[in-house]
């Protein structure tokens, strides 16, 4: 790979990164949620399982920190698991049965590691729109107010997620806070993380999921919008992150959905 294009491609990279991966406070603090929306602490805290280890780190600090009444952890088995799975038999030290669920697995990352346990476990949900879909039914069913709604979630569907939860809840305020932000420099060596996460999707898979749902959250007929799938919310997408999206698939091919996880 030539240097020039490896700068143009890591560019395109960091440009999806930063739209799809939001994080709508600096720190994760009741002063930053306080100086933001003028309330310290949320209803409740949500882990989404798609995520990749650090979003355990994530929901740990705001644990620690008490920035939620209540905390959930979404995630039943999904495109992503596997790899999770992979992910934490190295970090739990031992062996990860092949049915294990995200939302168990987190807890358990959270309570070997940091001595915590989440209030709520959704066990169920196989892809983004049943994350959200039954996150609200466990809300409800446990009469758990949900006006305010910290998200967190693997940086690569962070704005699918919340795109996802205006579509179904219609109201309420979700903060996010994607479970990572990364750089990606380019060489001629190819793409490298300037720092990688824990747990952190090596550079292909990162890219295929980008494109994925950069693909996903374009309100068209091809897209999850209104004028499309209507699995999301409208998101306005800016002409910046459109052409970085159309640049990188003269390299990369895009992720389709796996049918096997679906289901509604």
């Amino acid at each position: 790979m030539e240097r020039e294009e490896a700068i143009k491609i890591a560019t395109a990279v960091n440009i999806l990164g930063s739209f799809c991966g939001p994080r709508d406070i600096d720190e994760l603090t009741a002063a930053a949620l306080q100086d933001k929306y003028h309330f310290p602490q949320v209803d409740v805290a949500v882990l989404l399982g798609g995520s990749i280890l650090a979003g355990g780190e994530v929901f740990a600090e705001i644990m620690k920190n008490r920035l939620a009444e209540k905390y959930v952890i979404v995630g039943g088995a999904g495109h992503t698991t596997e790899t999770l799975r992979e992910k934490m038999a190295a970090s739990l030290g031992r062996e990860v049965s092949s049915n294990s669920c995200e939302a168990k697995l987190f807890n358990e990352y959270l309570q070997k590691k940091h001595g915590l346990s989440a209030d709520y476990l959704e066990t169920e949900s196989t892809n983004c729109g049943n994350n959200i879909t039954f996150l609200l039914a466990l809300l409800e069913r446990e009469n758990l107010s949900h006006d305010s709604l910290l998200m967190v979630q693997d940086a690569t569907m962070q704005r699918r997620m919340e795109a996802g939860w205006r579509h179904h809840a219609g109201a309420g305020l979700v903060v996010n806070y994607a479970a990572y932000k990364v750089t990606v420099t380019g060489s001629e060596k190819g793409l490298t993380y300037e720092e990688k996460p824990a747990g952190m999707w090596d550079m292909d898979r990162y890219v295929e999921l980008l494109m994925g749902d950069a693909q996903r959250l374009q309100d068209t007929p091809d897209g999850y919008g209104p004028k499309g799938k209507n699995f999301i919310a409208h998101v306005d997408m800016p002409p910046e992150v459109r052409e970085a999206f159309l640049y990188l698939q003269k390299f990369y091919k895009m992720r389709k959905a796996n049918p096997a996880y679906a289901k509604p």
